[in-house]
């Protein structure tokens, strides 16, 4: 008989004299471990996030900590409830139809009443992003082409050929800006959100097919929250990497680092939205070539500003399809393409990438079913707004609207960097920039603001505040009124520089010191709530 192998040895000799239930209980723990040692590294989140979020979870059952949480709870519920009576005040609130319908007049004079409501002036240019352009001609030629063609919908393709073919159009002249080839391809979608979605759903999918189960994505903090709700969607593994503290731009090294055998994607912002900085495209497509995974490049921002900037007189360095790493790009169209909202397009290298984009269904007695996107019915309106947006403004009018926009984003950052008490972050690539202070809290100056008439977005860890420059800043003397207001707001603060911030601003830096993370996301999801808020008599009284 053969001896045994050396290993079998050990450990037989490790379980001489022990009693049978000491074997087995050695056995099972063994085992257990390997299985937990197994789940920590196929998990979808770090080791020291998920021991955070439990010792968390288990804080919270203690029924003193648990007592004064749903105290402080309640009390930020009836806050929102509180705020939503406010805003609303004075107008009808709506819980039934009406038992007669409302006639043409009155249906849009209510629509008008609504659109009042809001707090800022987004036609005057004081709002950061949300509106990309005031033009009422654009305006006037989308919403036309919106109402010839509401009613349709791209599924039916054999009853809407002509919406399928505005948005191949679409598609190819994206293609097209971001020099792609004619193997390229891709879709319109409803926004970036799903933009990125359907990326990581077609590189998910790819790396299954490729024999990985538990794909991973890597990508740095700055890049855009869809790729965490896509992560939370489509169950795939995030590895987040840091950005250089200086140029707040990738840390390409530690991409390279990051990257395993279950990497299925690498992303790039071109640029962030945050700080409005573009990640180095060309360093990451030579790891993306080298390591032979794909690279998604986020232009969802700034896509349709990038693709013109260089005829514009505006250089920008290379991010699309000239680069070989680059597999897919998203970029919208309502954002600086200028269409209405609800479109954007994803673009990929080659069809293998957008096939596992698709849905496929083959075995329902409805009949075999196919979809692109996330939806099933599409807006055939949207896509029709969109292609005939592009059709009418045309490539010499988005390379002058370009012009105005960065030449002002320019100008801006210019008059920023000459104000005592704030700094840039980074270096902005095209239409954000954002600030910072080491003199004072920076949310007491975006509250200051705030009173003066301007909506900014605020940024965390580190604590800070953007504008999004768009066309409608671009009007005579908005920018120049946004700096003497800056100007005039950082003086407040540096008078009495050791007071925190007051009112709504101040919320963004309490949230920044709460530890327990699950805390913030309950607030956000109670703030989520009340946007779907009917007040009742006397709600604003409470």
């Amino acid at each position: 008989m053969s001896e045994r192998p050396q290993p079998l040895k050990a450990i037989n000799k490790f379980f001489e004299g022990k009693e049978p239930w000491q074997i087995v209980t050695m056995t099972a723990s063994s085992v257990l471990a390997l299985v937990w040692a197994h789940s920590l590294y196929n998990a979808k989140e770090c080791v020291t996030t998920r021991l955070r979020k439990e010792f968390f979870r288990w804080l919270r059952q203690v029924p003193i900590v648990r007592r004064k949480i749903d105290e402080k709870m309640a009390e930020v519920r009836r806050d929102f409830k509180r705020d939503v009576a406010k805003r609303l005040a004075g107008v009808t609130i709506r819980r039934e139809l009406p038992q007669k319908g409302l006639s043409a007049e009155q249906v849009a004079e209510e629509v008008r009443d609504h659109l009042s409501l809001g707090a800022y002036d987004w036609k005057g240019g004081n709002v950061s992003g949300a509106v990309y352009h005031i033009n009422e001609e654009i305006g006037h030629v989308a919403c036309q082409a919106y109402t010839l063609t509401a009613y349709t919908n791209p599924l039916h393709a054999d009853v809407f050929p002509g919406i399928n073919k505005m948005e191949a159009e679409i598609v190819r002249m994206a293609i097209n800006l971001f020099h792609g080839d004619e193997d390229c391809c891709g879709t319109v979608t409803t926004g970036g959100t799903e933009s990125i979605m359907m990326a990581c759903k077609a590189f998910r999918d790819l790396a299954y097919s490729k024999g990985i189960s538990n794909p991973q994505m890597v990508l740095a903090t700055t890049a855009h929250t869809a790729f965490d709700k896509a992560a939370q969607y489509l169950g795939i593994g995030v590895v987040t990497v840091p950005v250089c503290p200086d140029t707040l731009t990738v840390d390409v090294g530690a991409v390279r680092r990051a990257i395993g055998r279950r990497t299925c994607l690498i992303v790039g912002s071109a640029p962030n939205y945050p700080y409005g900085t573009m990640d180095d495209i060309k360093s990451l497509s030579d790891i993306a070539t080298q390591c032979g995974v794909p690279l998604h490049v986020d232009a969802c921002l700034g896509g349709f500003v990038t693709a013109f900037m260089p005829a514009a007189g505006h250089p920008v360095p290379q991010f699309d399809f000239r680069l070989p790493g680059v597999a897919s790009i998203s970029a919208d169209t309502h954002k600086y393409g200028f269409a209405p909202k609800g479109t954007s397009v994803i673009l990929y290298r080659k069809a293998e990438f957008r096939h596992h984009q698709y849905t496929v269904s083959t075995e329902w007695p409805g009949g075999v079913y196919g979809s692109p996107t996330v939806n099933g019915s599409r807006a055939g309106g949207l896509i029709a707004a969109c292609w005939a947006t592009m059709m009418f403004v045309g490539r010499e009018r988005y390379i002058q609207m370009t012009d105005e926009i960065i030449t002002t984003t320019k100008y801006l950052e210019e008059e920023f960097r000459k104000i005592d008490g704030i700094f840039i972050f980074g270096k902005p690539a095209t239409t954000v920039i954002a600030f910072g202070s080491k003199k004072f809290d920076i949310f007491k100056m975006a509250e200051f603001l705030h009173k003066k008439g301007w909506s900014l977005n605020a940024l965390q860890f580190p604590s800070g505040v953007h504008i999004c420059v768009t066309h409608a800043h671009t009007q005579a003397g908005v920018a120049e009124r946004l700096v003497a207001d800056m100007k005039a707001a950082t003086q407040e603060c540096l008078k009495d520089s050791s007071q925190p911030a007051q009112g709504r601003m101040a919320i963004y830096g309490v949230a920044q010191q709460i530890s327990d993370r699950s805390l913030v996301s309950d607030i956000t999801k109670y703030f989520i709530d009340s946007m779907y808020y009917l007040p009742q008599p006397g709600d604003a009284d409470e």
